[in-house]
């Protein structure tokens, strides 16, 4: 029976290497850093969502390390057996506390969280309207609930007004206005100011996934409804350990009591997963510790992306405006993902590590290598970057 099943699936992986589209694997022989190495050599890693650089903070892994002696390896168990410990609970009162809201719940991974919350809060009667360019865990999240979708195009506000307006037309009883903080391919900001505004004006929920903002995008690190001055008026802020917070695994939901308990009896990933492993809780509240203390690295991290934005600007590269330190570098054109990936082929060569993304990642025409900095990073690997940068462009032409 596989044998037919076997020639299929080969040709499906056959078309996928014929249209470039294959994803490769490169292992990496050392911890997460900035400067790491892999089975092809030394290289400075600009591809890593370690904002931080608390990846392989000495403090982190340090309470790692003790959470093993302390806690054990794992849980064995899902949360409401015999699944919490007393530092699951800490954890996600202090995940509240750092993003203002007034409880959180932990999950497998903020894929996880995503999947789950919809389906838990939102049924026929209701409406969830979301941005087109969510991450896919949002979308797959919202598909798996039963309530009415509505999508509205990236960031146009005169788009979500649309929406609401649909939603409340359709006679939705709830409904759930639900986007990105930081948009992963871009990294521009969602207005949130705007989409607080206008849900305020339809009587809609606000949900934002702050993946790539907690603990680095605000003044104190907060996220991007901080930036945006609307800490107070989001009522669902979900996140992940697994980037600024250590970059281990793990996700999370911060909302209003009522919804933090609600998913406790209803959300299936948290009920039928197991507990978050003792050691990356220890060292996920380690990492929220010096988020929330220290503002040396987030200022670190934004000189880091001011002088890289610059040094590329000046050497006439094409980048998507903004802060952020995910900072796409443009290759329009219909040949645009062939040199996006011959100039990441090259630049790995001279030791720099980033990725190229194309079609179906990102729209057709609009490829690009997305760099990401880190606090990490010093000035002489941002310039070692956009010199790698220069000299494979004009390898390849």
């Amino acid at each position: 029976m596989y044998a037919d099943v076997k020639d299929q699936l080969a040709q499906e992986l056959a078309q996928i290497e014929a249209d470039g589209l294959t994803k490769t694997e490169r292992q990496i022989t050392t911890p997460q850093s900035a400067h790491i190495a892999t089975t092809a050599g030394e290289a400075l890693n600009f591809c890593a969502n370690n904002y931080l650089g608390l990846a392989d903070h000495p403090e982190v892994v340090g309470a790692a390390r003790q959470a093993l002696d302390e806690w054990g390896f794992g849980m064995a168990s899902v949360r409401f057996i015999c699944g919490t410990q007393t530092q699951h609970r800490d954890l996600e009162r202090a995940i509240a506390d750092f993003t203002g809201m007034e409880d959180s719940i932990l999950f497998p991974s903020c894929f996880d969280a995503n999947g789950g919350i919809f389906e838990v809060i939102c049924g026929p009667e209701d409406a969830i309207i979301s941005d087109q360019l969510n991450h896919a865990s949002i979308i797959d999240g919202v598909r798996l609930s039963k309530a009415q979708r509505f999508r509205y195009a990236n960031r146009d506000m005169e788009d979500l007004r649309t929406q609401l307006e649909a939603a409340r037309e359709a006679g939705a009883r709830r409904v759930l206005v639900v986007t990105d903080g930081a948009f992963s391919m871009d990294g521009y900001l969602a207005p949130l100011e705007q989409i607080c505004d206008l849900a305020e004006e339809f009587g809609a929920m606000v949900m934002v996934d702050d993946s790539h903002a907690t603990g680095f995008v605000g003044a104190s690190g907060r996220g991007s409804h901080e930036a945006c001055g609307v800490v107070d008026r989001i009522d669902i802020m979900t996140g992940t350990l697994g980037k600024a917070l250590g970059g281990g695994s793990g996700g999370y939901v911060a909302a209003h009591t009522e919804i933090v308990e609600l998913l406790k009896q209803r959300a299936r990933p948290y009920l039928f997963s197991n507990a978050v492993a003792p050691s990356v809780v220890a060292g996920s509240l380690k990492a929220l510790e010096i988020a929330r203390d220290s503002d040396e690295p987030r200022a670190q991290l934004r000189r880091n992306a001011e002088r890289f934005r610059s040094l590329m600007e000046e050497a006439g590269f094409e980048l998507l405006p903004g802060e952020h330190p995910i900072v796409p570098v443009m290759f329009a054109g219909e040949d645009g993902a062939r040199r996006a990936s011959q100039v990441a082929d090259a630049m790995l060569e001279r030791g720099v590590y980033v990725i190229a993304f194309s079609y179906p990642v990102v729209p057709k025409g609009q490829a690009r290598i997305r760099v990401q900095l880190s606090a990490s990073h010093s000035e002489e690997d941002v310039r070692a970057c956009v010199d790698a940068f220069v000299a494979a462009r004009d390898e390849v032409g």
